[in-house]
C-alpha cells in the first residue's frame, strides 16, 4: 500500500453542456491540467469525431466527465444525461470513464474569470474550458491521495 500508481498517458476532462463542451487534458503524469479549445456542439457524430482527434493526438488513456448534481447532492435530469454520455464514451473509445461531482466548478470558473477583462462571449467559452480544468484537477487530486 502507500505507493501510488501513476497513470500511463493523459487524462481528458470534459465539462459537457448542451451547446458547448469544455475540454482539458492532463500532462503525461496526471499532475497538471491544461485547457484545450472549447468544442461547439453540433451533432453527436461530429462531437465524437472531435473528441476522437483529441484522444488520439494526446494519447488519452482515461476520461473524466463533470457530473452535475444539485447542491443537495441529489441527481437530476442533467446527471442522467451525463451517465448516458459517459456510457457512450466508454463504448465508442473503449477507455475508462469517470464521473466527477462538478457542483462548484462552474461557479469557481466564473469567479476566476470575472477578474479578467474578457468579453461576455469569450468568457462563456473560457468558463467551459476553466470548468473542464477544475473538474480534471479535482479528480486527479482526489486520486492522488
Amino acid at each position: 500500500m502507500g505507493t501510488r500508481e501513476l497513470p500511463v498517458g493523459r487524462v481528458l476532462g470534459l465539462d459537457v453542456g448542451s451547446k458547448r463542451i469544455g475540454v482539458a487534458v492532463s500532462d503525461p503524469l496526471g499532475i497538471t491540467a491544461q485547457g484545450l479549445e472549447t468544442l461547439q456542439r453540433t451533432t453527436k457524430r461530429r462531437d465524437f469525431e472531435h473528441l476522437q482527434r483529441v484522444i488520439q493526438e494526446y494519447d488519452v488513456r482515461e476520461i473524466v466527465v463533470g457530473l452535475p448534481l444539485r447542491m443537495s447532492g441529489a441527481e437530476g435530469i442533467q446527471s442522467d444525461k451525463m451517465h448516458v454520455f459517459a456510457e457512450e464514451l466508454r463504448k465508442r473509445f473503449r477507455l475508462p470513464v469517470h464521473l466527477w461531482d462538478e457542483r462548484l466548478t462552474s461557479a469557481e470558473a466564473n469567479r476566476l474569470l470575472r477578474e479578467t477583462d474578457l468579453s461576455i462571449e469569450k468568457r462563456g467559452k473560457a468558463v467551459d474550458r476553466m470548468a473542464a480544468i477544475l473538474i480534471l484537477q479535482g479528480w486527479m487530486e482526489r486520486r492522488g491521495k
